[in-house]
């Protein structure tokens, strides 16, 4: 038994307590609140050594107590800013190994001595590495406090610059390891090296004056709006002009320097201001998104107008919060830098932010800390750090090749392997019977088809069976980050079977917009995929979702047929991640309602527009071949094929849902039917104008060979094997492509106008019209000419008209532009079904028309040429018909600075001295597709050195205009070829 002597000693000491705080050299974000949590430990009686590279002020403008130390060392780096807005990701790796990695052992040699010198209770990072490992070596507990680690963040960069730097990543993983636990703030990341967590309020600055004391200091009447531009660090070169603002407003500028000259309505702010006073003193806030904003934006219920940061990795995390509780608007980065403030200003101040969770995260964390350091256990005893670092690693290898839209991983993280080519074998093939697809067979039972070894697959499998094992409470600890997840897991009854189908992605090798004008097109279905399941319930068993159910109620109809869907990835492209409606609604009186009247429907809400991709698959089964769905249907869909890209994103969601939806209800659909089917779910319910190529590919397709089709309307005249000395490649520009856009429909107008008056200049010149026709006397027709002149009068497809009659009859007749008005009262109708001529616009005429007669001409050379013998001369020959094609699109109005820029990139690489030494690895390069912006096609030697040059490619776009290109690189098979899965969940042992 102690005595009462060795009691009172050991109750002093643990009233007293000396806490080693490292704060990470990642801006001021953490440092402030890093504060709060110190301020309370001192407000406690505890000793606070804080290791920062974070200026004195930071701390002591909030903290005056001789129990607050603060020791100047910078442990790490965080992030390196190649801008304002831009990380430098290489730079951030080597600035890393510079201050990290090469001094590690004095480091930690340092760290062990100075630990003991102060006899630290607890080491507390925010979140450096090396602290956890000194603390280990030094015999002190420690703890992590963050929202993000730097593994995580780090795994992008290293897959952007090379594997030399991967070893970065496992030795943070592993310091990680040594921490007892993570004490968790709002906004996470995954944060795999961590097992133990525990999660607290946001940590928020508290306010020292009211905001109408803020204002009166400042001379603001309360009338007066207030926009508080909070960068933390501007543009360079960027200067604010007095029109940025609306009438009425004022703008409180922070970080301004004491040189920047300001416009009479911005208001610059002392370096020493406190913010958190003037933030909740506005009405809006302007900046870019950090813990710091965005915790304090939502505890002050402050609109946010966010800008993007390019490979801010923890970005997508903390926007995601901030959009749920309605407290955040986008702004477009050029719409910052340009001045276009005023609509996302007046958006922002319409918005009622509601968040109400606790803002005490720096008191309750203290309090943790505190227990801990006088023994408390926080932690499960069964997970030793060996073991936290082996499932650290093993969850990290995963989310590294997700293929899926995980909620809880951006569209870097899920692609990167892909991002850089480094995979040695890009296509997917079939593997052996691994752990993991072990794993999947134990959750699922498949009733009929087969994995086929694809990773996506199992995966996407993995994400349904952990739909049906997760803590309800976790799910509810995670709600602000878990919306699509948590939807998904109401959505299926998991003792019924449940259907699976998958379609890939398209690249666009040849053809692309002469698709529509009947042309032989090229494409490659490629490896990123969309993955839907699907169930059919009887409505009395369906689990509807709580909205859904008040609304059958409110009719009073009871339990009727209902379709609910969940789309993972909505906080990537700001839509809702769900959508539920009545089956019924799909009626008019016993009918299937008209397209015309669906397109309206589901383009009420903006952010539920998406659905119509995958219920208008529902419409058009219902319209084309009587379907009539009498039971209510829950959908999953997740997609890796990345929007906006140019590669058919839109394609494989059709494609994948309609083929489910099919397998689900005992349709058999041929590949083709069913392509054509999507079609119509695209053209006339989406209201986008495309061709059929792209459904066609995402059905029909097969790995590492290209469809060929003769698009008159979809004739597959077979699949072409790509040599093995060729490869294919896209690179996307980062300019968003949308064939929905004005451009891509002008110029497909401009094609049928062109196709309508080359018949009715063939119609003028047949014997029966004038004697003299256009100049042609008939007599001198003979009878061959008169046989091509009334096909021509009858043309079906621009794409059946020769070049050299193009140029021979009907290119000089063809004017340049002419307005819509004209033409209709010319020649009437233009016989497109899915456009509509404007009567006050002018299209483009002759170089719309001019392409698919010349792009179907290249795609057969091309065709023929990929068949032909092995040699330098057929590469050649093949990247200028890729070059040619390019500079088409560009004549009809598609290019884009973005992909002419990539376009000449491939240029110079082929032409460089150091290529032509080597017999070459690139030969030609095109934009696919719709045009203005998505992605270019490469072709290449498939050789190392292709893969190498690629690379160069995207790091000199990367120089040149800040964005890192995505590379797709590699095939998979088309939806017809995958079948689909008949699966049942397997009852626990």
């Amino acid at each position: 038994m102690k005595s009462k002597e060795e009691r009172d000693g050991e109750s002093a000491s643990r009233n007293h307590l000396v806490f080693a705080y490292y704060v990470t050299g990642h801006g001021f974000g953490h440092a402030t609140r890093v504060v709060e949590v110190v301020r309370h430990l001192i407000i406690a009686g505890h000793d606070v050594h804080v290791v920062t590279g974070a200026p004195d002020f930071v701390f002591t403008s909030e903290i005056q107590s001789p129990r607050l130390f603060i020791r100047k060392v910078l442990l790490d780096c965080g992030a390196v800013q190649a801008d304002a807005l831009t990380v430098d990701r290489l730079a951030s790796l080597e600035k890393y190994t510079e201050t990290a990695v090469v001094p590690r052992v004095s480091i930690l040699e340092t760290e062990v001595e100075w630990l003991n010198s102060i006899k630290a209770d607890l080491v507390v990072s925010d979140v450096v590495p090396v602290a956890c490992r000194a603390a280990a070596d030094a015999g002190v507990r420690s703890v992590c406090v963050t929202n993000f680690s730097w593994d995580f963040i780090y795994a992008e960069y290293v897959m952007a610059a090379g594997s030399h730097h991967r070893s970065i990543v496992w030795e943070i993983a592993e310091d990680y390891s040594h921490s007892e636990f993570l004490i968790r703030l709002p906004g996470y990341c995954p944060m795999p090296a961590f097992r133990d967590v525990i999660d607290v309020p946001l940590v928020v600055r508290r306010l020292h004056r009211s905001r109408n004391e803020v204002r009166k200091e400042l001379g603001i009447g309360d009338d007066v709006k207030l926009v508080i531009l909070n960068f933390g660090g501007q543009p360079a070169g960027w200067k604010l002009k007095e029109e940025y603002l609306p009438s009425g407003w004022l703008c409180l500028v922070c970080g301004a320097s004491d040189t920047q000259e300001l416009p009479p309505n911005f208001v610059k702010l002392p370096k020493d201001a406190y913010t958190p006073d003037h933030i909740a003193a506005s009405d809006c806030m302007l900046g870019k998104i950090g813990y710091g904003t965005v915790s304090e934006a939502l505890a002050y219920k402050l609109p946010f107008v966010f800008v993007r940061r390019d490979y801010f990795n923890e970005e997508p995390f903390l926007r995601n919060m901030l959009e749920y509780y309605q407290g955040g608007v986008e702004m477009i980065r050029r719409d910052l830098l340009t001045g276009h403030w005023k609509p996302y200003l007046e958006c922002a101040i319409s918005l009622k932010p509601c968040y109400e969770g606790g803002i005490n995260g720096g008191e309750v964390a203290a309090q943790i800390l505190q227990e801990t350091a006088t023994g408390k256990n926080y932690t499960s005893d069964k997970l030793s750090g060996a073991r936290r670092l082996r499932d650290a690693i093993i969850l990290g290898f995963q989310l590294q090749r997700v293929p899926g839209r995980d909620i809880c991983i951006p569209e870097w993280y899920a692609s990167a392997e892909n991002e850089l080519g480094i995979s040695s074998v890009p296509t997917y093939q079939k593997t052996e019977m691994s752990p993991l697809m072990n794993s999947c067979t134990k959750d699922f039972e498949i009733l009929q088809g087969d994995l086929q070894g694809f990773p996506d697959t199992i995966m996407f499998l993995k994400s349904l069976a952990e739909l049906d094992t997760a803590d309800e409470s976790e799910r509810n600890a995670e709600k602000h980050l878990m919306r699509e997840c948590k939807a998904a897991a109401g959505l299926f009854n998991w003792e019924e079977e449940i259907f699976v189908a998958r379609a890939p992605g398209r690249l666009d090798v040849m053809g692309g917009i002469a698709d529509y004008s009947g042309s032989l097109v090229l494409q490659m279905p490629i490896r990123e995929a969309c993955h839907v399941a699907v169930q059919r319930n009887h409505p009395s068993k369906h689990r509807l979702w709580k909205h859904a159910l008040a609304r059958q109620q409110a009719e009073g109809q009871g339990s009727t047929p209902v379709l609910e869907i969940v789309s993972y990835g909505s906080e990537l492209s700001n839509r809702g991640p769900t959508f539920d409606m009545d089956l019924s609604d799909f009626l008019d009186g016993e009918q299937p309602m008209s397209y015309e009247k669906a397109k309206k429907y589901f383009s009420q809400d903006p952010s539920q527009k998406w659905a119509a991709y995958v219920a208008g698959t529902i419409l058009v089964l219902m319209t084309e071949l009587g379907v009539r769905f009498e039971d209510s249907i829950s959908m999953l869909v997740s997609s890796a094929v990345p929007e906006g890209k140019g590669v058919s994103s839109s394609a494989s969601v059709e494609v994948a849902s309609m083929s489910a939806i099919a397998a689900a209800h005992g349709l058999s659909i041929s590949p083709r039917d069913l392509a054509l089917l999507c079609q119509k779910v695209e053209n006339h319910i989406v209201g986008a104008p495309c061709g059929v190529m792209d459904q066609m590919t995402s059905a029909c397709g097969e790995a590492n060979k290209l469809l060929a089709m003769v698009c008159q309307p979809a004739e597959i005249i077979g699949l072409v094997e790509i040599p093995s000395h060729i490869r294919f490649w896209g690179i996307d520009s980062g300019i968003r492509h949308s064939i929905g856009g004005a451009d891509y429909g002008s110029v497909r107008i401009g094609a049928f106008m062109g196709c309508k008056m080359i018949k009715s200049i063939a119609s003028s010149m047949l014997p029966q019209s004038l004697p003299s026709a256009n100049g042609v006397n008939v007599d001198e027709l003979e009878d061959d000419n008169v046989e091509l002149l009334e096909a021509e009068a009858s043309l079906d497809y621009l794409c059946n008209l020769s070049p050299h009659r193009y140029e021979a009859l009907y290119a000089k007749m063809l004017p340049e532009t002419m307005l819509g008005d004209t033409f209709l009262s010319r020649y009437g109708d233009h016989n497109d079904s899915v456009t509509v001529i404007d009567h006050r616009r002018d299209y483009g005429v002759r170089a719309p028309a001019r392409h698919p007669i010349y792009e179907n001409f290249r795609v057969k050379a091309f065709k023929a040429l990929l068949t032909s013998a092995t040699s330098d001369e057929q590469l050649i020959a093949l990247g200028e018909l890729l070059y040619q094609c390019h500079f088409s699109y560009s004549a009809c109005g598609l290019g884009s600075d973005g992909t002419d820029r990539l376009v000449k990139l491939v240029q110079e690489m082929q032409h460089s001295k150091l290529s032509k030494s080597e017999d070459g690895t690139l030969y030609g390069a095109k934009i696919t597709g719709g045009g203005s912006g998505g992605t270019i096609c490469v072709i290449g030697r498939n050789c190392q050195r292709s893969s190498e040059q690629i690379l160069e490619v995207q790091n000199r776009y990367k120089s040149a205009t800040g964005y890192l290109p995505f590379v797709f690189e590699g095939s998979s098979p088309g939806a017809g070829k995958f079948g689909y899965l008949k699966i049942r969940r397997t009852k626990p042992n």
